[in-house]
């Protein structure tokens, strides 16, 4: 045995601490602000009805600051905190290290400085627009290259387990932003997916369920199989059951994704995939959780006054939780109710309030008093934090699976004579307001125990010592001449570049099994003549849509489903439910996910230009009751087309067929539309409406505001597949 003393870098750990901390408390205020938009929508849109605050706009920022800011720091936090320990070695470069951090705040500030701007790719949990995604892409790697040298650095021989999550972190999640972020950039701000229609709909859930598999979920099991024995001072309660869990959980979650697509038009075959592995799925999560509450055993004395622990004990309770309503969500008679409702909301806050989020606490509860070699400032404020966010965590959930619930069973509810008893969505919009406003109320305790924390750490910091630089002896064992039998699994433990390798093959192969037939046999996605491609006015109006984040409330997906089809389909000339040939143009889709309001699907010509001018303008006006945002903005604003040629020219580059050289003539079709529409609207109008201005003046005036160009793409929607009707 040979003795070395090691310098482990505590100054990168407390770095991304307080970055943690600090975006913890801005993520989740965007949350609650979010939330009190549609608990309180007529205070919202009379008095602060900004464009940048818009729940369309804010709901993005509001995941990617919880998800990337909040848990992606938080991960960082953990990792080079427990990493230089269990390798017995210091960060092999500090420069890679503060890159990293550095980097990733920069990141997070380019995603306050764009999403509010309505800067965005429309992909759920990856808005970023493409320059982004590269700097994010360069950051994961520098995170990896130091990781990766750090482990070849070691001074132990076998890598523990917590370690092999972290491997299959980084490597999984590296191909999951590249293969998901293939765009064509227009500009600067502006790019369009690569994919169209099912195809996209299908890697964009795959990389969306696999983000949090692979950045919400095995981070975190690693943290855990290092803090929570710490924190009980126990070994973890099977070495065995380990190996288990992550090589089962690694190969079963990369082929789940398509559960999220259910009864849609993805094939068959690929939604039958995703229930069966979802289903399965249950074994290692639970196996996982179990083996994190049986390394308590012996230990449960201390979780009464031991606030980390309780921390840890909730996180480990709400990831059991959440991990068995996940499969049970992706069965098709469960997930008919449960799809498009508040009962997703309250499954993913389930699972990022209890698991994630009172997982970092526990871990923020434990690091700061060691760093700055302290005790906690008050152990009563963090049990305090503790029953506070436990408490917010309940009435948040509660209301939400109670409003999903509704939802789910009244938009399928028939009358004896076979009709909707309610016809009119609206209705149950109405009905949602209490339990929204109780979601608000959880969101706000929530908040005030991360506040508590807040001040509970600034006083612990305040009264201790940092240590920069933490030295320790450690004894290090001298290389074996002669070979010992071992456990199996020992041997890819002691070689990080195989066991690296392997990881890759094990979650290639769900992904690569799903989207390169989806992808390359054609037959996934029969083509319909009648579907043509958006004229420049439709495709320019479809861009504010995206920037205004309306796939984040309305969808366009007609599932065939009875009710489905009885409310958004009812005639055989409307179209009947959504087949994968209507998307063949959509770069990107916009399937959504979730349906605050209704759907969009044949929205096309069911009402007048006027109806869709004056209800954006204030939708409580022609719909009382309403909790749409009023988009004022849209009647002043002009229409920028100066992107038009490039936007043009890029469908062509993706395959879409308008003619050769339309680019320079796409401006004269969208100038006649506009003017059809603006005219349609102002002869609608009466005249008083006018201000005393002529009719010509308005038509010339309103022509060129973004709202035509929003009218006209809502009046485009479905109307190539509806039958038209024959003189």
């Amino acid at each position: 045995m040979e003795i070395q003393t090691v310098k482990y870098d505590n100054k990168i750990v407390k770095y991304f601490t307080f970055a943690t901390i600090l975006w913890a408390v801005i993520g989740m205020l965007v949350g609650l602000i979010a939330a009190l938009q549609l608990a309180f929508p007529e205070f919202f849109n009379d008095h602060l009805g900004f464009r940048y605050i818009s729940f369309g706009r804010i709901r993005p920022l509001h995941t990617n600051a919880v998800i990337f800011a909040f848990v992606g720091n938080g991960i960082f936090m953990g990792v080079y905190y427990s990493l230089q320990r269990l390798l017995k070695t210091r960060m092999w470069s500090d420069k890679l290290s503060y890159l990293n951090f550095w980097g990733w705040q920069f990141i997070i500030v380019c995603a306050v400085l764009t999403l509010p701007f309505g800067i965005t790719s429309s992909k759920e949990y990856a808005e970023l627009e493409w320059w982004i995604d590269i700097l994010i892409a360069l950051i994961w790697v520098v995170f990896g290259w130091n990781m990766f040298a750090t482990i070849l650095n070691r001074r132990v021989k076998h890598l523990y387990v917590a370690i092999w999550f972290y491997i299959a972190t980084f490597v999984t999640v590296a191909i999951l932003h590249i293969f998901n972020s293939f765009e064509l950039p227009i500009s600067f701000f502006k790019s369009y997916s690569w994919y169209a229609g099912v195809q996209d709909a299908l890697v964009q859930w795959w990389y969306g369920h696999n983000a949090v598999a692979f950045f919400l979920t095995t981070p975190y099991l690693g943290l855990m199989y290092y803090f929570v024995p710490k924190a009980a001072n126990r070994p973890v309660y099977s070495y065995r059951l380990s190996i288990i869990h992550f090589w089962a959980l690694i190969f079963l979650y990369i082929w789940a994704g398509p559960h999220h697509l259910l009864y849609t038009s993805l094939p068959d075959w690929a939604q039958s995939l995703g229930v069966v592995f979802s289903v399965m799925l249950i074994a290692p999560s639970w196996g996982g959780m179990l083996n994190g509450l049986l390394t308590m055993r012996g230990a449960w004395d201390r979780v009464r006054d031991n606030a980390m622990l309780k921390f840890m004990v909730v996180a480990l309770t709400c990831y059991g939780m959440a991990t068995f309503e996940g499969p049970l969500l992706s069965l098709k008679s469960v997930n008919m109710i449960s799809h498009f409702t508040d009962w997703t909301v309250a499954h993913v806050h389930v699972g990022g309030l209890g698991w994630n989020g009172m997982m970092t606490f526990g871990m923020i509860y434990w690091l700061i008093p060691k760093m700055y070699k302290t005790e906690l400032y008050s152990k009563k404020l963090a049990n305090q934090h503790f029953w506070i966010a436990t408490l917010g965590i309940i009435l948040y959930a509660v209301p939400m699976y109670i409003a999903g619930f509704m939802q789910g069973l009244s938009w399928q509810q028939f009358k004896p004579d076979g009709t909707l008893v309610y016809k009119d969505f609206l209705e149950i919009v109405i009905d949602m307001k209490p339990y929204y406003i109780l979601r608000s109320i959880g969101g706000f305790l929530y908040i005030t125990g991360a506040l508590i924390m807040v001040y509970n750490i600034f006083k612990t910091v305040r009264k201790g010592s940092f240590l920069p630089d933490e030295s320790v002896e450690i004894s290090v064992e001298k290389a074996h001449t002669t070979k010992k039998k071992e456990y199996w699994h020992r041997s890819i433990e002691g070689k990080p570049i195989r066991f690296m390798v392997l990881s890759i093959i094990v979650v290639a192969i769900g992904g690569l099994a799903e989207i390169i037939p989806t992808i390359a046999v054609k037959s996934n996605v029969p083509t319909i003549s009648s579907i043509k491609p958006y004229t420049p006015l439709e495709l320019e109006g479809r861009d504010i849509y995206i920037r205004e984040g309306c796939n984040n409330c309305h969808s366009q997906m007609i599932r065939p489903l009875r009710f489905e089809t009885a409310r958004y389909a009812p005639s055989a000339e409307s179209g009947s439910y959504t087949k994968a040939g209507e998307h063949v143009y959509d770069h990107p889709h916009l399937w959504g996910s979730k349906r605050t309001g209704p759907d969009l699907a044949r929205e096309g010509g069911l009402r007048g230009n006027l109806w869709h001018y004056k209800h954006m303008i204030d939708p409580k006006a022609l719909s009382p009751g309403s909790i749409m945002p009023a988009y004022t903005w849209l009647r002043e604003d002009d229409l920028n087309t100066s992107l038009l040629p490039k936007k043009i020219e890029a469908m062509q580059t993706l395959g879409v067929p308008y003619p050769k050289g339309y680019a320079s003539k796409a401006m004269n079709d969208l100038t006649k539309q506009a003017k059809v529409i603006a005219t349609d609207i102002v002869e609608n109008t009466p005249k008083i409406a006018l201000n005393g201005q002529s009719k010509d003046a308005k038509i010339a005036e309103l022509q060129k505001k973004e709202i035509i160009a929003l009218v006209a793409y809502l009046q485009r929607l479905g109307t190539d597949i509806k039958v038209k009707k024959v003189n």
